[in-house]
């Protein structure tokens, strides 16, 4: 088997795994967790782009990978004093998520209207359209997390539960076919 033949398949095995820890730990909804809102008082409160220098807080990438959905992508540095919720985070980046029918606060569906109800995904398989059912398996926004001196992770929480603190990042991205298997650099 060639090397990059190994690493395609480690890249995919990678992803399913980290999709079926993300699942179970996803199955129990939060009680009390309300849906993210995101107002434009609160894009004030992220800075225009995380590349204008380090970021002290939360560091937020957006990515819709092969769809390039520029409608989703975005970057952002969001304040933040101590431990705060991702959803938390993701509103004051004024990034939109709309959740699945399951699981409404747990997962992203939509990023910033991202994709489209209407909007055909191609993959292995052929097409699929989001109906934010459930029913997806092809395709999703995949939520990744990067300590502040580390490597990517897949998040082991969902948006009303994980925790981020200054100095880590958050990526949303979409992935198809378990592609990309994780966020560059």
């Amino acid at each position: 088997m060639t090397l990059t033949k190994t690493r395609t398949a480690a890249a995919s095995s990678l992803a399913a795994a980290g999709l079926l820890l993300t699942l179970a730990a996803c199955s129990t909804p939060a009680a009390t967790q309300s849906a993210p809102s995101a107002s434009a008082s609160t894009s004030a409160s992220a800075s225009a782009s995380a590349s204008a220098g380090p970021c002290t807080g939360v560091k937020v990438v957006v990515d819709s990978a092969s769809l390039k959905q520029s409608a989703a992508d975005t970057s952002a540095c969001v304040p933040a004093d101590g431990p705060t919720l991702a959803s938390d985070v993701l509103a004051k980046a004024n990034v939109k998520i709309e959740g699945t029918a399951k699981y409404p606060t747990s997962f992203a569906c939509r990023v910033n209207g991202v994709p489209a109800a209407d909007f055909d995904i191609k993959h292995k398989g052929g097409t699929t359209r989001e109906a934010c059912d459930d029913k997806n398996t092809v395709s999703y926004w995949a939520l990744w997390v990067k300590p502040a001196a580390g490597a990517w992770a897949y998040a082991q929480e969902g948006l009303d539960t994980l925790k981020l603190s200054p100095g880590e990042s958050l990526e949303l991205l979409y992935t198809v076919d378990n592609e990309p298997a994780a966020p560059a650099a």
